[in-house]
């Protein structure tokens, strides 16, 4: 039985259908939106859009992890996403705020602000003290599989056998994170993370298997590269509601996206 409820600073939230998370980039260089909502003014047209749209996460990043990506400051990341985050808790009590970060600082900077979710692309492998951080804030924690770091993860797909791989790699971490006190953990397989083309599309495939682990299961497919070579370049919208569309049927309980409102009419 697939757990369907998280914590949320000590309110136990129910989930009987598939969720949505939209992505609010604070961004110059992200590789769909990048610019386009990278600061306050517009960033807020853009939570209120989600909303209104039917998000039931909003998650919050002010670091680039698409291939090639360069490192930025801990200072910089936090002054992109604090005032966003602030503006979600207060003007929107009934959305869940994920912040996307790496960085165990800006996770307990976050939680302050009234951020409920830290979804970590590295899946602690970039900051030791994560894990720990997450523990005792008792925050919902999305794990993710990555190999390398974004600058390098796109030679880092020669697996001994991917799924086999990915699954030893939750179980591993997972354990860790239990034996730390954690209460809530997503798993995450990390489409466009050190996966070649046909390792996403066996992934999406293989969904189910992850459910051997007993927790919700989040993908992130929205308009990424592989969904471009699948579909065309214009056509990275209807790609990505198709895939979303096998991805729910496979069993993800949250579809990460950047498009709210078409995505939304796939749970409906």
């Amino acid at each position: 039985m697939i757990k369907r409820s998280i914590n949320i600073r000590g309110n136990l939230f129910e989930f009987q259908r598939p969720l949505v998370m939209g992505i609010i980039n604070m961004t110059p260089d992200s590789f769909f939106d990048g610019g386009n909502y990278n600061n306050f003014d517009l960033a807020k047209v853009r939570v209120d859009e989600m909303v209104r749209d039917g998000a039931d996460i909003l998650d919050i990043g002010g670091y680039s992890t698409r291939p090639g990506a360069d490192l930025i400051p801990l200072d910089e990341e936090w002054k992109r996403i604090k005032d966003i985050i602030e503006y979600t808790s207060l003007n929107y009590k009934n959305i869940i705020i994920s912040v996307d970060t790496f960085r165990s600082d800006i996770a307990r900077k976050a939680f302050e602000l009234g951020a409920h979710i830290i979804n970590d692309i590295s899946g602690g492998n970039y900051d030791k003290l994560m894990f720990k951080t997450v523990s005792e804030l008792k925050m919902p924690y999305v794990l993710m599989h990555i190999r390398g770091t974004p600058k390098t993860m796109m030679t880092k797909t020669d697996y001994n056998d991917l799924l086999p791989d990915v699954i030893d790699y939750f179980k591993k971490k997972i354990d860790i994170l239990y034996d730390l006190g954690a209460i809530d953990i997503i798993v995450d397989p990390g489409l466009g993370f050190a996966k070649n083309y046909q390792q996403n599309l066996d992934l999406i495939d293989n969904l189910n298997l992850f459910q051997i682990f007993d927790l919700p299961v989040l993908v992130g497919i929205s308009r990424k590269s592989f969904v471009k070579t699948k579909y065309g370049k214009n056509k990275t919208l209807e790609g990505t509601l198709e895939l979303n569309k096998m991805a729910l049927n496979n069993g993800a309980n949250i579809i990460r996206v950047h498009d709210v409102k078409e995505n939304k009419e796939l749970i409906i």
